[in-house]
């Protein structure tokens, strides 16, 4: 079941939508369910929402996964450069995509410290930790990242689908090797052949994500760095990845 609802972003002051998918038996259950937070929300469920016309197709899957929870997708703002400005946790001037005066973490803040209780509140929520989870593709992907390191107190599991590493890589480095993080985390890293140029590109984006594994093997989390295959900067690759990136963060 998709539900859709406006909710006011207080640090932006403008309003959102949340594309809320419940489990079929919701209504008809007591039961607590853990939740995923996720961002670009209108690219999950529905292909008529998703920007380019192709969604991750999310709720086909849920309904017949085995773990049954809430997924809270919270659609990006559509104007001009403000996704990447609001997906973005750094100040950053890029050689490509220019000066970036990122308000991710602000963005993050209002997950945590809004969003959160109030699904806690009007759903029926596991609020622990162990049962709250981040996710995204692309920028939403760096989001993550940046979530479960910098806020892992909220979130214990993270699927980063061909997160924008090179966008702050620096910066995310510092983070991962900074940030106190519990042992019970765990990070599913993915990025598809198919994304880079060439080879090159590939054995260049390759290493640094393995860099940012590395690192975060080291502070005793577990992580799956994941090569996809012919996989491509897209929904369809990333909806391909369900089952792989579900299984791992929650058994």
């Amino acid at each position: 079941m998709i539900k859709k609802f406006k909710i006011y972003i207080t640090p932006f002051q403008i309003s959102t939508t949340i594309h809320l998918y419940l489990p079929q038996e919701y209504q008809q259950s007591h039961e607590l369910y853990p939740v995923i937070y996720m961002f670009d929300g209108h690219n999950l469920f529905s292909d008529y929402d998703a920007t380019y016309g192709k969604s991750l197709n999310m709720e086909k899957f849920l309904n017949q996964y085995s773990q049954k929870m809430i997924v809270v997708g919270i659609e990006c703002n559509h104007e001009e450069n403000r996704r990447l400005i609001e997906y973005c946790p750094y100040y950053v001037n890029h050689s490509l995509l220019g000066e970036i005066k990122g308000e991710g973490d602000q963005l993050i803040k209002w997950i945590v410290y809004e969003l959160k209780p109030y699904i806690d509140e009007h759903y029926r929520t596991d609020i622990s930790r162990d049962a709250t989870m981040i996710a995204g593709c692309s920028m939403g992907g760096l989001m993550a990242l940046y979530a479960v390191s910098c806020y892992n107190r909220y979130f214990s599991k993270a699927a980063c689908l061909s997160p924008s590493i090179g966008v702050g890589f620096e910066l995310l480095k510092k983070d991962a090797q900074d940030s106190q993080m519990d042992e019970n985390t765990k990070i599913f890293m993915s990025w598809g052949s198919d994304e880079s140029r060439n080879k090159t590109g590939l054995a260049y984006a390759t290493s640094r994500y393995l860099e940012l594994s590395y690192l975060y093997t080291n502070k005793n989390v577990k992580t799956y760095p994941y090569l996809y295959v012919h996989g491509k900067h897209n929904e369809e690759s990333w909806g391909q990845q369900l089952q792989i990136f579900m299984d791992y963060l929650w058994n």
